[in-house]
């Protein structure tokens, strides 16, 4: 058996997913495809480093401003993603969503708007009501295959408004990956509307069929790119992140905030120790990873197709998400989100927590073994089997 396939419980580890799932759904026995970390290992090269380290006794402040976890990040960069960046543009951060919040923070007043692309990742909700900005949304639109495109007259008309232009490439929840000529045009009408393009990368490594582009590629000189290991390589609890910025007063600034100001300038040196390793030792691991999760797209895809008919799953460009379309169902969605959980015992994300556009959409992490994922769509099935034929009773 493959190691993204063999028996792994969670349950016990101080874990979101499964020993809080009750917070998030109200249910204790339910089997949760929910916060998008994996329940699958991470790699051996970083379990080792970190053993190792954690053999000596003591753990103290650590550093980052040096040159093998600099290194690390501009040959990712380079390697995985064709873009050259000098190791000055790099900061370190305590998160993603906490650099965003201080980019917001040091890049815009209360007066001016922030605009994103909907459905999306329901932090940028949160961060920008929280930091007193306005929200600008520009809905994404899809074409007869089904899949998403940016609605030009739309967003140029949004822009106008506009201080910063926040983007998730990959675009989560729906999968989408921008082109670079995507990504070219919402930098010039961004230029043209005198926008920072705000970029959040964190699930870059997880393209398919598509190439990723990074915004940094763009040369465009008002461009914040914001990334982590975290994703890539499962080790959100080893906190830690990084944003990538040509623009020098940006970084000053940045830099003075967080040693400063919030006092969180020193990472975890296992942090450090993973980044270094997993840029510099993984790349087979993230092949096989890689490898896993499309079987596991192609599997669902196929699965629905053959089982659930109703439901309808276009084809998975970026990220470890299967975004479902339930209009189909021929039931109301509210109903049909409740037995999942109270019936059928499983927690996926409601589309609508993602805003305009994911209503009647659910968000089934995949990043899991084959054995968790036929579970979770027999579940489904279950449930929708069992109020047809309650409709047909009726």
């Amino acid at each position: 058996m493959d190691m993204f396939n063999a028996p792994l419980s969670r349950k016990g580890t101080y874990c979101t997913q499964w020993d809080f799932c009750e917070d998030r759904f109200g249910v204790k026995d339910i089997v949760p495809f929910s916060i998008s970390d994996m329940d699958l290992p991470m790699p051996e090269a970083i379990t080792a480093a970190l053993r190792k380290r954690l053999e000596h006794p003591v753990l103290g402040y650590s550093r980052w401003q040096h040159k093998e976890y600099l290194d690390a990040i501009c040959r990712w960069y380079s390697r995985k993603y064709q873009t050259d960046i000098d190791a000055e543009w790099i900061t370190y951060s305590p998160s993603v969503m906490y650099s965003i919040a201080k980019a917001i923070e040091l890049l815009t007043t209360s007066e001016d708007s922030i605009l994103i692309f909907t459905p999306v990742y329901n932090a940028f909700f949160d961060v920008i009501k929280n930091s007193g900005r306005r929200l600008l949304t520009s809905n994404l639109s899809r074409d007869a295959g089904g899949q998403y495109t940016i609605d030009w007259n739309d967003f140029d008309a949004k822009a106008k408004d506009a201080r910063i232009v926040l983007v998730c490439n990959p675009h989560n929840p729906t999968g989408k990956v921008w082109s670079e000529n995507d990504l070219r045009r919402i930098a010039e009408r961004s230029a043209t509307h005198h926008c920072w393009l705000l970029s959040d990368e964190i699930h870059s490594d997880f393209t398919f069929n598509n190439r990723f582009t990074s915004a940094l590629k763009l040369q465009y000189e008002k461009v914040i790119a914001f990334n982590s290991i975290s994703k890539t390589f499962n080790v959100p609890a080893l906190t830690g992140s990084y944003l990538i910025t040509p623009d020098n007063d940006f970084n000053d600034r940045f830099r003075a905030i967080i040693r400063y100001r919030d006092f969180v300038n020193s990472p975890s040196v296992l942090n450090v120790i993973a980044t270094i390793v997993a840029y510099n030792e993984c790349d087979d691991w993230l092949r096989k990873l890689k490898i896993h999760l499309k079987s596991n797209i192609d599997f669902t895809q196929d699965y629905i197709k053959k089982n659930i008919p109703l439901l309808m799953l276009r084809e998975t460009e970026g990220c470890y998400f299967a975004w479902i379309d339930c209009s189909y169902t021929g039931h109301s969605f509210d109903e049909f989100y409740s037995k999942l959980i109270h019936e059928g015992k499983v927690g996926i994300m409601p589309g609508c927590v993602y805003g305009p556009g994911g209503e009647n959409f659910l968000r089934l992490n995949l990043a899991c073994s084959r054995e968790k994922l036929t579970l979770g769509l027999n579940r489904i099935a279950f449930v929708i089997d069992k109020m047809n034929q309650e409709k047909c009773d009726e």
